[in-house]
């Protein structure tokens, strides 16, 4: 197993939110500004890579009939224990997260990676592949928060970064927007990544 390869899949070539197009609802919802699209993404990320680690210890041991859910139960865990934490320390970041947070549970790029790639592989290569696609993610999620903000409320991170005559383009950064701007990154990004195969 080429663990650079399954690193760079994750993050460019197969990327869960630009390439695959899944995990949609936590990226519209949460990814109205930089400060909230990177908490989930790394909130996601952690549970990835624990996850992936320890469904890929425990694929040997686990029959196949009852697999999914032993892997729900150990997302679960998971994300029992990121949103605990998010909550104790990141209080804000918490509340703004809401609901999206224990969703992480039934996010699809986290199933997917347990069912595709942790079940088959080897425990350093899974987390390889956790770390890849939660760093894909966190990226994807970013990328659109930054846009969003910046666009929607003249800020990033919640630093004013807009001259003071700046017109904030609300729709940004309600639900239409990100549709909008979600839809312009994936042709964006499309065309990036055709013009890499390519070469």
């Amino acid at each position: 197993m080429n663990n650079r390869r399954v690193f760079m899949d994750g993050i460019i070539f197969n990327n869960p939110t630009f390439v695959q197009v899944i995990g949609m609802c936590p990226t519209l919802a949460v990814s109205n500004s930089a400060v909230n699209g990177f908490g989930m993404g790394l909130a996601a990320t952690a549970v990835l890579i624990g996850s992936n680690i320890v469904i890929s210890m425990l694929r040997k041991a686990t029959p196949d009939e009852i697999r999914i859910p032993i892997f729900i139960v150990v997302i679960a865990t998971f994300v029992t224990i990121i949103e605990m934490i998010v909550q104790a320390f990141f209080t804000p970041l918490y509340e703004a997260l809401g609901i999206f947070l224990p969703l992480i549970v039934v996010n699809c790029i986290i199933l997917a990676r347990a069912e595709a790639f942790a079940f088959k592989n080897s425990v350093f290569s899974s987390a390889v592949d956790g770390l890849s696609n939660g760093l894909g993610f966190t990226l994807a999620l970013t990328i659109l928060g930054v846009i969003r903000e910046l666009f929607g409320a003249g800020s990033v991170f919640g630093k004013t970064v807009m001259w003071g005559s700046f017109e904030p383009m609300s729709i940004i950064v309600q639900p239409a927007g990100g549709f909008l701007v979600l839809g312009i990154l994936l042709a964006i990004f499309s065309i990036f990544t055709a013009k890499k195969a390519s070469v």
